[in-house]
């Protein structure tokens, strides 16, 4: 049911669907959607991997701008009580934000973490979403590049 659901919103929206698709799933925790299962079938479904990773990782990637947002606020709320902590959030982000950025949003990590504290630490937004977009664009490549090599599975998954 889920994989023919995934065939018909692939066919009919494409590209565009896999980026709302990851929007939808990286701004929000409330609203799980099997964002990982789509990149993958939407390979063997005969779309393009590198496609399918821009689309995703460019959706992906604006997501995350929600947990950014809610720990920018969240420092503002909290810099006069929490001052020395904020400050460290800083420093860090100042030394090594663009590295830790693009690894985490590789890795299988629960990214809206990273995004909060990037927030707090008042990281620079341009520099976040690009940290994010490379991590999250080779993520999706790697994933739609398993489905792209495993399209011998059963001819019912042809596009």
């Amino acid at each position: 049911m889920l994989e023919t659901f995934i065939k018909f919103l692939l066919k009919s929206f494409g590209y565009l669907g896999i980026f709302f698709i990851s929007l939808i799933s990286a701004s929000t925790v409330f609203l799980p959607t099997p964002l990982y299962l789509v990149i993958f079938l939407s390979s063997i479904y005969g779309m393009n991997p590198v496609l399918i990773a821009f689309f995703s990782g460019l959706g992906m990637t604006f997501g995350e701008l929600t947990s950014y947002f809610i720990g920018l606020g969240g420092s503002k709320l909290l810099e006069k009580k929490h001052k020395k902590s904020i400050k460290k959030f800083e420093n860090f982000f100042k030394k090594y934000g663009f590295l830790a950025i693009s690894i985490t949003a590789f890795l299988p990590f629960p990214f809206d973490i990273v995004g909060i504290s990037a927030g707090i630490g008042k990281y620079e937004v341009k520099k976040f979403l690009i940290a994010t977009f490379i991590g999250k664009f080779f993520k999706a490549f790697l994933l739609a590049l398993i489905g792209f090599r495993l399209k011998w599975l059963p001819s019912y998954w042809s596009y």
